[in-house]
């Protein structure tokens, strides 16, 4: 099949990049925040996923009249997934801490990689990943928001969705194609709940520029540099490195957002780090776990 996308030249080392993908797409969630009070969790998601369309398919300017009705059929739902896990993420954003929300949607990625296993080693990874979100549970006295909590369960079944729709897409379509489409597709299902919330109208030059930011940080830039990484990492280890992303998540809500975290918390994060961990090593076909 004819790759439709720019061809990038690596000269960045996959683990560099990786953990700089990591960090941009954390400090552009960081950033979002920043524009709730302006524009709204949706308002803030509708414009983000808007933008990253545009800037994806000016990059690799798919050939959308060229594809055939059976890879729109796996598109349209992996775009829908898309837009849904990023605006009810957002949600979740706009009510409880990064890092815990970030913790709370991996459990997405966590299901997919030790579904359908039998192994009594993949029940100690559930458990382990279980006990990190129950320190976290408004339940457990952590003093957080409920609907937080659930719209960070709702992304992390979106993610779960996205990596599975995801890897039959892979076999249909080009990766640059692939994901530009589908964001097109992500614009459509999230523009309309963006408009409905009132957050546009109040969009001003400067805003809107912090949007791009956004739009570069969370999707563009990532993107780009996990595509180094993959050409070059073995999906395990990519997996592995990727398990990281809550505590640089809850270090980014520290540094920028001045977020603070319980100790009972920090564990959860880490019980959750490890349960992502040893679920990749352990996997026999370990998927990796790429956000946009």
């Amino acid at each position: 099949m004819e790759n439709t996308g720019p061809r990038t030249r690596a000269v960045i080392p996959p683990v560099p990049a990786v953990l700089g993908a990591i960090v941009s797409v954390q400090g552009g969630a960081a950033l979002a925040k920043g524009l709730f009070p302006a524009l709204g969790a949706t308002g803030t998601a509708g414009l983000r996923i808007g933008l990253s369309a545009l800037m994806l398919l000016a990059a690799f300017r798919p050939p959308l009249a060229r594809l055939g009705a059976a890879q729109w059929r796996v598109i349209v739902p992996f775009g829908v997934a898309l837009g849904t896990m990023n605006a009810v993420f957002y949600l979740a954003l706009a009510r409880i801490p990064l890092g815990l929300a970030v913790t709370v949607e991996f459990i997405g990625p966590l299901s997919v990689a030790v579904y359908g296993s039998r192994r009594a080693l993949d029940l100690l990874w559930v458990a382990m990943a279980a006990g990190g979100i129950a320190l976290i549970a408004p339940w457990g006295g952590s003093g957080l928001d409920p609907l937080g909590i659930l719209f960070a369960l709702i992304a992390g079944v979106c993610w779960a969705i996205y990596i599975v729709l995801g890897g039959r897409l892979s076999r249909l379509v080009a990766g640059g194609a692939a994901v530009s489409a589908a964001m097109a597709v992500a614009t459509l299902t999230i523009l309309p709940v963006a408009i409905a919330g009132g957050g546009l109208a109040r969009l001003t030059p400067p805003l809107f520029l912090s949007a791009v930011a956004v739009a570069l940080l969370s999707s563009a830039l990532p993107y780009s540099l996990e595509m180094i990484a993959l050409r070059a990492l073995p999906s395990r280890t990519f997996s592995i490195l990727m398990s990281l992303e809550p505590a640089v998540a809850a270090l980014a809500g520290i540094v920028f957002l001045g977020e603070r975290l319980f100790g009972t918390q920090w564990l959860a994060i880490v019980l959750v780090i490890l349960a992502s961990i040893g679920a990749t090593m352990t996997s026999r076909e370990p998927k990796a776990a790429v956000e946009l």
